[in-house]
Formats: structure tokens, C-alpha cells, sequence
């Protein structure tokens, strides 16, 4: 009996940017840590000095544009700024490829990319990523759910520059109290801080969607870990939790993110699958 095609081996998989994630994942993949796994190819801003990162590979991955990583490949990956998140969407919708965009905010401006999947054939999976119990979250949004909150502290050198605090005039410079920066839905919120609250999408996604869960953010000196809080109050049951993500090289992103994808990316080819 063959293999459910979810199980097919190799799959070949594309990396959209190599920087902070980009690389840690196609390092895992080339080292053969993700069993089933090879690395097709990649893309980058500077080609150069992505072959420079990828000259010690053992199976140097082709470096291509944006919208060329669907080609020949089973699974593409996002993790690039969102200026280039619709090539990189298209390319593996387009060819039917598995899809796993970290810019998990952008799925909410581009709803067609679901009527485009359903008649390409392609999976979008969204990682689980810096947040804790998304697997909770979904289990009780099968049922009645009355509210879902997630309130945010960074440090404030990790929303520097959003566009929110941009666009408001916000200063969160040598700050001396918690400051909250931001209150709305999570729509609003992915907006506000396309690279910082991609926790927000993920977290409406997997419950009751962008416009009834709410979202708090807050700029708080005294913490140097980006932290999340979701408090869920649904029918078949109440709960809260906090993860405390210590940050990457790139202050908005939590060192969590790559291994969540890595994880993700191990659950494609296992013959052993836990966790919704």
C-alpha cells in the first residue's frame, strides 16, 4: 500500500528569505536534522551574499526570485519581508505546493488565497509559531466561544519602527513605566504591527477570527522577553497562558519561531503526529 501523498518522501522544500528563520531552517534541513526533508531552493534579497551563507552546504539549493520557488517544490516556506509576501503566496499556491507563510498578518489581506488553494490543490499551514496553546484554541472554538484576548509585552526596541507608532507618533524611547501602544481587534493589530504581531493573525485564525478576538500591546522596559497572554473564556472551557519567547537576532522575532517551523516541517513526513 503506498503512502498518503501528506507522507510522500523526500519532500522537496523552498525557503522564502534567508535571514534569521530562513537560514536556521535550511541549515536544519541540509544537515539532514528533518528527516524526508531536501532543500530545493531559496530566495534572497542579495543573491551574493546568500551563496556566501550557503557555501558550506552540503547540497547547495538553487537561488532564485521570489516567484520562482514553487517550481519543483512540495513545500514553500515564508519568512521575507511582506513586501514580497504575494510572490512568494503565488508562487506556491500557484503550483500546488504546501504553503507555510510566517507573515501570518498578511493572510488577512489576501482572503482569496484560500478559493485559490481549494482549486490548486494546495495546503496553507500556519505554524504555531511564538504562541502557546493554539491547539487549546482550537478545540473550544469546535464549541461556543464567548471571548479571546491576547495581550503582548515587548521590549520596546522590538516594536521600534512599526508602523503603528509611526503613524501615531508614539515614542517608546527610554521609557521608565509599561506603556500600552495598542488596543483593538486582531485585524487592526496585524495592521499595525505587520513584523511583531503575527501571534495576533495566528491566534484568530486557529478560534473565532480577526474581528472578535481582541489584542493589547504594550511597549514594557522592564521585560527583555517578548511575552504573550491569552485568556480564552468559552463553553467547554476557561484558561490562560503566558510563554515568555527569548528574542532572536531580530528583536520582533522570538527564537521560538524557526523551531516551531522546524517542528512543523518534521510532522509532514512522521510517521507519529502529536498535538491537533
Amino acid at each position: 500500500m503506498s503512502k498518503p501523498e501528506h507522507r510522500k518522501s523526500p519532500l522537496t522544500v523552498s525557503i522564502g528569505s534567508l535571514g534569521a528563520i530562513g537560514r536556521q531552517v535550511a541549515t536544519a534541513i541540509d544537515a539532514g536534522d528533518i528527516p524526508g526533508l531536501v532543500l530545493g531552493s531559496v530566495s534572497a534579497r542579495d543573491h551574493d551574499k546568500a551563496r556566501r551563507n550557503l557555501a558550506g552546504f552540503r547540497r547547495v539549493p538553487d537561488v532564485v526570485a521570489p516567484a520562482d520557488l514553487g517550481q519543483g517544490a512540495d513545500v514553500v516556506i515564508e519568512c521575507a519581508p511582506k513586501a514580497v509576501f504575494a510572490d512568494i503566496a503565488a508562487a506556491a499556491i500557484d503550483n500546488g505546493c504546501m504553503f507555510m507563510p510566517l507573515s501570518v498578518g498578511a493572510l488577512l489581506d489576501y482572503p482569496d488565497l484560500l478559493d485559490r488553494a481549494a482549486e490548486t490543490g494546495s495546503v496553507i499551514y500556519v505554524p504555531t509559531g511564538a504562541l502557546l496553546g493554539l491547539d487549546a484554541v482550537k478545540a473550544v472554538s469546535e464549541g461556543e466561544v464567548t471571548s479571546i484576548t491576547l495581550l503582548t509585552r515587548k521590549p520596546p526596541g522590538g516594536l521600534r519602527g512599526a508602523p503603528h507608532l509611526v503613524d501615531n507618533n508614539i515614542n517608546v524611547d527610554d521609557l521608565q513605566a509599561p506603556l500600552q501602544v495598542f488596543g483593538g481587534t486582531a485585524r487592526e493589530a496585524a495592521r499595525a504591527f505587520p513584523a511583531n504581531v503575527n501571534v495576533a493573525a495566528a491566534l484568530a485564525l486557529a478560534g473565532i477570527g480577526p474581528d472578535r478576538t481582541t489584542v493589547e500591546v504594550w511597549a514594557d522596559p522592564a521585560v527583555s522577553r517578548n511575552i504573550h497572554t491569552i485568556e480564552v473564556v468559552a463553553d467547554a472551557s476557561n484558561f490562560s497562558m503566558t510563554i515568555q519567547n527569548v528574542p532572536s537576532e531580530t528583536p520582533a522575532t522570538g527564537k521560538i519561531t524557526a523551531l516551531s517551523v522546524i517542528a512543523a516541517l518534521r510532522r509532514l513526513t512522521s510517521t507519529l503526529v502529536v498535538g491537533t
